[in-house]
C-alpha cells in the first residue's frame, strides 16, 4: 500500500523532471517526498536516497531551511525566497537562490532552486537582449533619416556639376556624388536584415561550418589553420541558414583579422567545435536541446572594455 502511495506521488510530480531548476517537494516536516532529474544530477544523489531523508542535510545551513519551514506550517508567508549553499558529492558548495512556497495540497512544501551563476547569466543576457534591440530600432530609424536626404544631396551635386564648367569644381562635385553613394550602401547595409525575409528550412551546422571555412580559407591561403571538432551525431534542425552562415561568417573573419600577429608568426589557428547542450534557458524560454557552437582562436581575445558590447552593432 505505501508502494502504491508513493507511485502516485512520484507520477503526480513527473513533470518536474523537465524544468532545468532544480525542484524538491517536501513534507511539513522536511522529508523529501520527491527531487527532480536536475536535482539528482546537481547534488549527486539519487531520487532514492533522497526520498525520505531530511533536505536539509543538503544545506551548508539546514536551520535556515528549518526556519522557513516552521514559518510555512504556520502561514507566516506563501511564498519564501532567500539565498543559500547546496552541498554536493565531491564538489564545492553550489550557491542558489532558494523559493519556497506552498502547494494546493495541506502538508506539502515546493522548494524550487536555481544556481545564483544562472540566475546572474540570465538576468545578464535579458539586459543584453533588451539593449541590442533598442539599439537596432534607434540605427534603423537613424538610417531612414539619413537616407531621406541622401537622394537630394545626390541629385543637387549631379545638377551642379551640369551647371559648372571648371575642372576643378567638376570634380569637387563628383566627390560629393562618390561619397553620397558610398553612404547609401552603408545605410543599405544597415537597414539589410529588417528587410530581408526569413526563409527558414533544415540546416544542418557542419556545412554552414564548411561553407565559412572555405570563405576564410581563401581569403587567407597561406597562414591560417582551420581545425574542426565537431559532434556528427548532432541532426539537422529548423533555420535561416544563410543568416546563420553570414553570422558564423563575421565572428570567423573577425577572428581572422584579430589572429594577425599569429599569422605573420605562422601558427595561426581557429578551431570549430559542435556540441549538443541540455536544459539550456535562453531568452526566458527552457529547451530541452540546444546547439552549441564555439568558434575557437589562439588570439588575444576581446578586450575586456567591450566584452558586454562585442555583439552590438557597429562595435569592432
Amino acid at each position: 500500500m505505501a508502494f502504491g502511495k508513493a507511485a502516485a506521488t512520484n507520477k503526480r510530480f513527473q513533470p518536474f523532471d523537465l524544468l532545468a531548476t532544480l525542484i524538491a517537494v517536501l513534507r511539513t516536516d522536511g522529508a523529501v517526498l520527491f527531487a527532480n532529474a536536475a536535482l539528482e544530477d546537481a547534488l549527486g544523489t539519487s531520487r532514492r536516497t533522497l526520498e525520505g531523508s531530511q533536505f536539509g542535510a543538503c544545506f551548508h545551513e539546514p536551520a535556515v531551511l528549518r526556519t522557513a519551514i516552521d514559518g510555512a506550517r504556520s502561514h507566516d508567508f506563501a511564498t519564501l525566497r532567500y539565498e543559500a549553499f547546496l552541498r554536493r558529492v565531491n564538489h564545492e558548495l553550489m550557491p542558489v537562490q532558494v523559493t519556497l512556497a506552498q502547494t494546493d495540497k495541506p502538508g506539502e512544501l515546493i522548494v524550487e532552486m536555481s544556481p545564483l551563476e544562472n540566475q546572474v547569466r540570465q538576468d545578464r543576457e535579458e539586459r543584453l537582449l533588451d539593449q541590442a534591440q533598442a539599439n537596432k530600432e534607434l540605427i534603423r530609424n537613424l538610417a531612414h533619416e539619413i537616407k531621406n536626404p541622401l537622394g537630394g544631396i545626390r541629385g543637387a551635386a549631379q545638377l551642379l556639376q551640369m551647371e559648372v564648367e571648371s575642372r576643378d569644381l567638376i570634380e569637387y562635385t563628383q566627390v560629393i556624388i562618390h561619397e553620397a553613394d558610398r553612404l547609401q550602401t552603408l545605410v543599405d547595409r544597415l537597414l539589410a536584415p529588417h528587410r530581408r525575409p526569413h526563409v527558414v528550412g533544415d540546416v544542418n551546422i557542419h556545412e554552414v561550418c564548411e561553407r565559412v571555412r572555405s570563405v576564410i580559407l581563401a581569403e587567407f591561403p597561406r597562414d591560417l589553420h582551420i581545425e574542426r571538432d565537431f559532434d556528427v551525431s548532432i541532426p539537422e534542425f529548423r533555420g535561416d541558414r544563410e543568416q546563420l552562415i553570414q553570422a558564423t561568417l563575421n565572428i570567423v573573419h573577425n577572428a581572422a583579422q584579430a589572429l594577425a600577429e599569429r599569422r605573420a608568426a605562422g601558427d595561426a589557428q581557429i578551431t570549430f567545435k559542435t556540441r549538443i547542450a541540455r536544459q539550456v534557458i535562453f531568452n526566458k524560454q527552457w529547451y530541452r536541446l540546444a546547439l552549441e557552437l564555439h568558434v575557437i582562436d589562439n588570439g588575444p581575445g576581446v578586450p575586456d572594455t567591450i566584452k558586454d558590447r562585442i555583439f552590438y552593432p557597429l562595435v569592432s
